[in-house]
């Protein structure tokens, strides 16, 4: 497995998938996406995998922003300039991708 946990530094289900991992031994990359951002081919990954909706952070203040946007790419575009709008954790391994907390999934993936 070659997991990747794309996280925020406060929020508590980051830390919650990273400990998840650590308890199974199971080595990861985290990323802290505020500091680091997300590179477009990695988005574009996690959109396949997930989808749109999943990806953003309603409890952020400027996620409803996004629902005057019309196109997709414009709603990619503005994930990629403010990766606070992300929701978190997003937690890849290779194509298969996750947003939040999902052990039940990772637990499939072993």
């Amino acid at each position: 497995m070659n997991i990747q946990i794309f996280g925020k530094s406060k929020c508590f289900d980051t830390k919650k998938a990273e400990r998840w991992f650590k308890e199974r031994r199971i080595k990861f990359q985290s990323i802290d996406l505020v500091k680091y951002g997300i590179s477009p081919g990695e988005l574009k990954s996690v959109l396949n995998a997930v989808g749109l909706e999943a990806l953003v952070d309603q409890k952020h203040p400027d996620a409803a922003l996004l629902n005057y946007l019309a196109y997709d790419a414009d709603k990619v575009e503005k994930l990629l300039d403010n990766p606070k709008l992300i929701r978190t954790p997003i937690v890849r391994n290779g194509k298969q991708a996750t947003v939040g907390y999902a052990p039940e999934v990772w637990d499939s993936w072993s």
